[in-house]
C-alpha cells in the first residue's frame, strides 16, 4: 500500500505545482494538457482542481497495479536464478 499511496502523492504534488504554475504564468498554460489526460476536467476552477485531485491519485494506484506485480515477479525471477536451490529471497514491495 506504501506504494500506491506514494505514487498517487507523487502525481497529486506534480497536478498542484503545475495548476499553481498555470497561475503564475497564464501565457504558459498547462491546463490544455490536463484536459487531454484527465477526463472531465474544463479548466481551471475549483470543481476541475478537485476532479484533478482525486483522478491524480487514481492514476497513481493505476500504475502502482501494474508496476509493482511486474516488480514482484522480476525479483522472484532473478532470486531464482541467482540462487537456485535456496528459499526464495525477500525483496517484494
Amino acid at each position: 500500500m506504501a506504494v500506491g499511496h506514494a505514487s498517487s502523492a507523487l502525481l497529486v504534488i506534480s497536478f498542484v505545482l503545475c495548476v499553481g504554475f498555470d497561475l503564475l504564468f497564464p501565457e504558459q498554460a498547462m491546463y490544455r494538457a490536463w484536459q487531454d489526460l484527465l477526463p472531465g476536467f474544463s479548466g481551471l476552477n475549483v470543481q476541475s482542481f478537485l476532479l484533478g485531485l482525486v483522478e491524480t491519485y487514481g492514476y497513481g494506484w493505476y500504475a502502482t497495479l501494474i508496476w509493482v506485480p511486474i516488480y514482484n515477479y522480476v525479483v522472484a525471477r532473478q532470486a531464482r536464478a541467482s540462487h537456485p536451490s535456496s528459499p526464495m529471497v525477500s525483496g517484494h514491495v
